[in-house]
């Protein structure tokens, strides 16, 4: 597993544990960055994540509303939101990554932690997101998104 992919994990962890627990991100962030536990310190990339998904929650969840029809928010298991907003991030913050490496992780997560049918659930709302991007407009692979 690449450094990365442990770094999308582990942010992966902190969202959940944050719905789970009913936990701010910021809150459930700051207490894993002070308490790792058995774990090793949480890697920058994680905290980046992290800390852009707290930055742009509404923008990330708006678009997943989008593309995700007929599925509310609080419908989807906490696990594919997590991964969800991990992965739309990714696509909209991150030109450095490519939005098809971004999906094949997200998808890759969804089908090891979540249902049979998270996987292509997954890989479809990504799809769209990538698509559309926020606001409906065009997202080239790697292309950065104001």
């Amino acid at each position: 597993m690449s450094a990365r992919n442990k770094a999308r994990k582990r942010a992966l962890d902190v969202l959940f544990e944050a719905d789970q627990r009913r936990l701010s991100l910021a809150e459930a962030l700051e207490s894993r960055i002070a308490f790792s536990g058995a774990e090793t310190a949480l890697p920058e990339y994680t905290i980046e994540i992290v800390r852009g998904v707290i930055e742009s929650v509404s923008e990330l969840d708006e678009a997943i509303a989008g593309a995700s029809e007929g599925w509310a928010l609080d419908r989807m298991p906490a696990v594919d939101r997590a991964i969800l907003r991990v992965a739309a991030w990714e696509i909209f913050h991150n030109a450095e990554i490519e939005v098809a490496i971004t999906i094949d992780e997200a998808v890759g997560l969804a089908a090891s932690l979540s249902t049979e049918a998270s996987a292509s659930f997954v890989n479809g709302v990504l799809g769209t997101i990538a698509r559309t991007g926020p606001g409906g407009h065009a997202v080239s692979a790697g292309d950065p998104v104001e």
